[in-house]
Order: C-alpha cells, then structure tokens, then sequence
C-alpha cells in the first residue's frame, strides 16, 4: 500500500481545486478572532497569541496578501 502524500499533495488533491472560498475563509476568520479575544480574556496568553496569529493568516489570505491571485 502507498504512503499517504498528506492533505494537499500532488496534482489531483484539495490544492488544485483553487484553495477555500472566500465564505469559509471569513467564517475561519471570525472564528480566529473570537477564540482569541475569548482566550486573552481568560489570561491564557499563548493561545490567544496562537488564535490572533491564526486570525491575521486567515485575513492575509481573505483579502489577498497570500496564496494564489485569482483574477474574480
């Protein structure tokens, strides 16, 4: 039996479909957002630090600072 590649992983996985829509991205973002303010105010600094770097990936990729320039 072959080694699994791993999620994303050569020309027919999750990758080559364009990556995640722009919904999901905001609903990940928010989500990001609301773990970290929930965990910053619960004084658990490393996982609201951990959910706040989360949320500025997702807002790099939903507004276009990363990943694939898609011309829609």
């Amino acid at each position: 039996m072959a080694k699994w590649a791993g999620w994303g992983a050569g020309p027919a996985s999750a990758g080559a479909v364009g990556g995640p829509t722009k919904t999901f991205l905001g609903i990940a973002l928010g989500a990001a957002v609301v773990a970290a303010v929930s965990l910053f105010r619960d004084g658990r600094v490393v996982g609201g630090g951990a959910a706040a770097a989360a949320a500025v990936y997702f807002a790099l990729r939903l507004f276009g600072g990363l990943g694939r320039r898609r011309d829609n």
